[in-house]
């Protein structure tokens, strides 16, 4: 009997060190629940969650405001297992455009509901869009968690009837369970009142495979790999937005760079809008590293090609705003001062190039400003500075002539918000739609061009050390 019992301790053990879920008795939990975009931001939402326990059902409760969330409607997805726990995740694609709805998640058999939470739907009819960006909240303990969550409850005072929160990656540190319960009950209350767009961090994307796409549904483009995160792009008023996966990297993957080129020109949106981790203009700790300097070399061309507008990114945990930019050079602009909702404001007319902005961190890990940051970077600076003494959020709002965005500073003592930068654009007209494209997004057709584009991308960044980088830390 004692033999048998140690067998059956041992295998236990490899099933729970293998990553499977074993059953355990007891009341299930509820955790990590999230609203993400996913596809047509008007009609379509994925939701995830996860459970301890074995046998729960995955199934959403929705009723528009005002309706009673009891006699909402059930929608049944499907429950997978991951880090031996369940994942649960269903997506939604009959919504109806502009309504605000309740939800709950959990198992109607079993009464068993998570607490109420809301969203709102895009309106197609509105070319208006308002949003929260922040980055690399990276915590690693409780008490840093709510430091990064008391930056979000700021942003979500400040802007209070944002449609969506961007959080450009980084949501923890060593990417356990310890973490990412952490994380979701410090953001819970946020989680629960809107839609997310998040973005693939290394710290979730790197440090354990499918991890981010286990937790957030949403929606990855057709065809591709999720092993380090996801690619996908959505509409909201006036703007098309991609949302790119910088893990996948060594370097970026022509499969990845075809379905941006083909996604970007497949729209006829006034603005353009990138969002990625790894940021292509830092004046970080990393900016000189072999990854980032070979997406540089692939990714600006791409972007100028395109006409994107404005690139959100972060990964280096201070703050920097470029300058309009095109071929890694600062565009003259004219400008223009009028009066918006009541706030005198200048705005860049109707600019050439691209605007880089790197929103710092919300959390309490903070970079230096590096002052050996690879040129032009710093030439192309608006701003740069670091924010030692505080967490970061921004704010956008734009509508199909106006981009208006800003930076605010929450004080680790007082907590006491401080507007430190803004930049707003104004479009008198629409611009020419980019050519669209049909490039293969296969990761099989693109193999053979992964590999000959590595090797000259590793001889292309071993010429920039010798004769860019280190003549100018010698000299």
């Amino acid at each position: 009997m004692k033999g048998i019992r140690k067998i059956l301790a041992l295998l236990l053990t490899l099933l729970m060190m293998g990553g499977f879920c074993v059953s355990a008795f007891g009341a299930d939990e509820i955790s990590r629940v999230c609203v993400c975009v996913n596809g047509d931001a008007a009609t379509s939402r994925g939701f995830s969650w996860y459970t301890r326990e074995k046998g729960m059902a995955s199934q959403v409760q929705l009723a528009k405001d005002g309706e009673r969330i009891e006699d909402g409607r059930i929608v049944t997805g499907s429950v997978s297992c991951s880090q031996g726990q369940y994942v649960h995740k269903v997506t939604v694609s009959d919504l109806e455009e502009a309504t605000t709805y309740c939800y709950r998640v959990g198992d109607s058999e079993k009464n068993c509901w998570s607490s109420v939470g809301t969203f709102r739907t895009a309106d197609t009819q509105e070319d208006s869009a308002s949003f929260i960006v922040l980055a690399d909240v990276q915590a690693s303990n409780e008490e840093n968690f709510r430091k990064a969550a008391a930056v979000m409850k700021q942003a979500v005072a400040i802007e209070p009837d944002h449609d969506f929160v961007v959080n450009l990656g980084d949501f923890v540190n060593d990417c356990t369970n310890e973490e990412w319960d952490s994380y979701f009950a410090n953001f819970d209350f946020v989680h629960r009142q809107t839609t997310l767009v998040p973005v693939a961090g290394n710290h979730e994307g790197n440090l354990q495979w499918n991890r981010f796409s286990s937790i957030f549904n949403v929606g990855s483009a057709r065809g591709s790999m999720t092993t380090t995160g996801c690619y996908y792009s959505f509409d909201w008023g006036d703007a098309h937005f991609a949302v790119l996966n910088t893990n996948d990297m060594y370097p970026m993957s022509l499969q990845q760079i075809n379905w941006l080129i083909n996604d970007m020109t497949a729209s006829g949106a006034q603005w353009k809008i990138l969002l990625m981790h790894r940021s292509l203009y830092s004046a970080g700790k990393n900016i000189n590293k072999p990854d980032t300097l070979i997406m540089r070399n692939l990714l600006l061309p791409v972007i100028d090609s395109l006409g994107i507008d404005v690139v959100f990114a972060g990964h280096d945990h201070m703050y920097l705003r470029t300058r309009q930019v095109k071929n890694d050079s600062v565009q003259l602009i004219e400008t223009v001062t009028e009066n918006y909702n009541g706030e005198e404001m200048s705005f860049a007319l109707n600019p050439a190039g691209t605007v880089h902005i790197l929103p710092s961190t919300a959390g309490t890990k903070r970079y230096s400003v590096n002052e050996d940051a690879i040129p032009p970077i710093l030439s192309c600076a608006d701003i740069a500075r670091a924010t030692k003494e505080g967490g970061v959020f921004a704010t956008v709002s734009l509508d199909s002539e106006h981009f208006i965005y800003k930076a605010y500073l929450v004080e680790d003592e007082t907590n006491e918000v401080t507007e430190i930068d803004s930049y707003a654009i104004r479009k008198t007209q629409r611009e020419e739609p980019v050519k669209a494209t049909n490039l293969p997004e296969s990761a099989l057709i693109n193999a053979p061009g992964n590999v000959v584009n590595l090797a000259l991308q590793l001889v292309w960044v071993i010429m920039t050390y010798l004769f860019k980088l280190l003549p100018s830390v010698i000299f």
